[in-house]
């Protein structure tokens, strides 16, 4: 069995991983993780499961708590771990191969030195990253003192890794890690200087000193500060043409971290004695979770009058390129402007707004990109709460609203705040994490239309389809530069249908494109209509596929549903009820239901009434499922969706 501690913490045997509870015990088994094989004390446990409010009898109550994890341990049959109680505390034994911390650090100490295999390594150990870091863990004090210290060991490792790519004259390959990490670590003055340095080497001197600016104001806005000596000297050597365009020789290898100073909060107090740390912990950092920006300092505080409180604030990243859905964010910013102004806002319930519609077509891309908009309006800051796992299993609402209070800045603080709900799929997940919001204003991205949730609470609707042609051909101009898709404007136009206009595969073919300086935008549309849309995918990034997020949208709905789209892929042109009828083989009335529920994942866009169309994209992949799996599915019966397992 082994210990995954790089995300949310869970036990595995290497087939299959059993997430635990938000719990004590959890809590409790976080502490002594984050110290491995390290004797932690009493005093310093108690603090991580109980907080400042500990009960009157604390000792028995960990040691009541130490004999829950042990009986945890039983139930998932980890025999090789056990808590060892030692003279003053406890210690959990472990080694890289139980626990995919000390994994880690094994990786990025090999990589050290290692010459050709120094990347590999690092990709693998990155690898090991699984999305929140303890994000099931309800504990204030690991998340307050120890989080910070995890993330900024990966974000050592990440900037290590762009840096022997750029070293090695892959400066075009690099520049996608590089605006992913600026945006995520908008205040990050490494990975802004790699991504200036990456724009100038491939002749975007422009692009690179307009980096330089977006650092600058970040900085100048929220702490009040300027870019370090490092930016400084590199603007002023684009400006005059003296930063090399070429690869420059490694100066510089990723060395072991120096240890961690003591928690401010216990340096000095009453009866405290300094714990061992391993040398391979890194220094104190700025606190991230992958789906929550904070600048140094805790979230929420109360104050927004000083850069240093603005800093504070949870926000979020810009979306790097965005580009269209003008009427809709502008729809979106005026109905959230006018929450945040309103005057009955403390006497309200929850503002919602509801952002829907089919599988890539950039519903949280849009909800973050107006967060952004009006986010001087909400100064408790902004957080964004996925609602499924990285395998698209929904998360219950007990288990998001857990994680959801641990976000939010406390108190009547919480009411200036904006939640955004990503990839909800039922209502209930929605009503079952409100009560936690207080009077935040809610934005809800989901593929379905969430009608009850609708019917109920009344949100603001804003259905998403595909791309119009213009807004396709200016999202590729944005990423690709506009000289190259000029060049080739017809080809442009072909690659943008092909993808169905389509922000997910826009965005994809864009970056292959972006990593193939000298590849033809016709030649390239050719080859990905030869396997399409299977050749809509990166290879680096299994999250970055259309056929896996295809995929997931029919695994959600049930088998006679699903078996329905497949069916109806065949009819070409508008999709009616009667032309339903026959290839689904139902009553014309039972196949207009089947076509509502269609409409209502996404899979389906209504064209006018009693007449359907379906996406070309969604059409070549439902007709590819269907030849790949032999025998055309069975006509459905009539569907009725239920509810998902564990949502509530």
């Amino acid at each position: 069995m082994r210990f995954q501690l790089l995300g949310p913490l869970s036990i595995t045997d290497g087939r299959e991983a059993v997430v635990l509870p938000p719990a004590k015990p959890t809590s409790l088994l976080a502490a002594l993780l984050v110290r491995p094989d390290e004797v932690v004390t009493a005093s310093r446990l108690r603090q991580a499961v109980w907080g400042e409010e500990q009960p009157a009898t604390a000792k028995a109550a960990l040691q009541s708590c130490v004999l829950r994890l042990r009986r945890l341990f039983a139930k998932y049959e980890v025999e090789e771990q056990a808590v060892v109680a030692v003279a003053g505390g406890y210690r959990l034994p472990a080694d890289g191969d139980t626990l995919d911390l000390l994994h880690f650090r094994r990786l990025v100490s090999q990589a050290a030195g290692s010459e050709d295999s120094e990347l590999p390594l690092l990709r693998t150990a990155l690898g090991l990253w699984r999305g929140p870091l303890l994000g099931n863990v309800p504990s204030e004090l690991l998340h307050r003192d120890e989080v910070p210290l995890l993330v900024e060991e990966r974000l050592r490792v990440l900037e290590r890794v762009c840096e022997i790519q750029l070293a090695r004259g892959r400066s075009r390959e690099v520049l996608v890690d590089l605006w992913e990490a600026t945006r995520s670590h908008p205040q990050h003055e490494g990975f802004a200087a790699q991504l200036m340095r990456a724009l100038y080497r491939v002749g975007r001197q422009v692009e690179a000193l307009a980096e330089y600016r977006r650092i600058r104001t970040c900085l100048g806005e929220g702490l009040g500060v300027d870019p370090g000596a490092e930016l400084q000297r590199l603007e002023l050597a684009i400006l005059r043409g003296d930063e090399p365009r070429g690869p420059v020789p490694e100066t510089v290898s990723l060395a072991p971290p120096p240890p961690p100073a003591t928690p401010d909060k216990l340096r000095g107090a009453p009866g405290h004695t300094p714990e061992p740390r391993t040398a391979t912990a890194d220094g104190p950092g700025e606190p991230h979770r992958s789906h929550l920006s904070a600048g140094p300092g805790a979230a929420g505080e109360g104050r927004a009058d000083s850069h240093l409180d603005r800093a504070r604030r949870p926000c979020l990243p810009k979306v790097p390129g965005f580009t269209g859905r003008a009427r809709e964010t502008a729809a979106l910013v005026k109905y959230l402007s006018g929450c945040a102004r309103s005057e009955n806002r403390a006497d309200a319930a929850p503002v919602l707004a509801v952002v829907s519609g089919g599988p890539g077509m950039g519903k949280t891309a849009l909800a973050v990109h107006t967060a952004g908009l009006v986010v001087d309006q909400y100064p408790a800051g902004t957080v964004l709460l996925p609602l499924t796992r990285s395998d698209g299993a929904p998360r219950t609402a007990d288990e998001a609203a857990v994680e959801l209070r641990s976000l939010l800045p406390p108190g009547a603080s919480c009411e200036a705040c904006l939640v955004i709900l990503d990839d909800v799929v039922h209502p209930d997940q929605v009503r079952g994490v409100l009560h936690v919001t207080g009077r935040s204003a809610v934005v809800v991205t989901s593929r379905l239309g969430l009608a009850a949730l609708v019917a109920t609470h009344g949100p603001a609707v804003l259905p998403l389809g595909a791309l119009p042609p213009g807004d396709s051909y200016a999202l590729l101009t944005a990423v690709l530069g506009h000289e190259r898709v000029e060049a080739e404007a017809a080809a442009a136009r072909s690659l943008a249908d092909t993808c169905g206009h389509v922000p997910l595969a826009l965005r994809i073919a864009a970056a292959r494109l972006l990593t193939r300086p000298g590849l033809r935008l016709s030649d390239y549309t050719a080859w990905l209509r030869r396997d399409l849309p299977t050749r809509l995918a990166l290879p680096d990034d299994p999250q970055m596929s259309v056929p896996l997020a295809l995929d997931r949208a029919l695994a959600r709905l049930p088998a006679p549903l699903a078996d329905a789209h497949l069916r109806l892929a065949r009819l070409s042109g508008p999709v009616t009820a009667a032309a339903a009828a026959t290839v689904l083989s139902l009553a014309e009335t039972h196949a207009e239901e089947v076509l509502d529920l269609l409409l209502d994942t996404g899979l389906l866009d209504w064209e006018e009434p009693g007449s359907f169309r379906m996406n070309p994209l969604y059409r070549t992949h439902a007709l590819r499922r269907s030849t790949g799996s032999g025998d055309p599915p069975p006509a459905p019966a009539l569907v009725r969706r239920p509810l998902p397992s564990g949502v509530a």
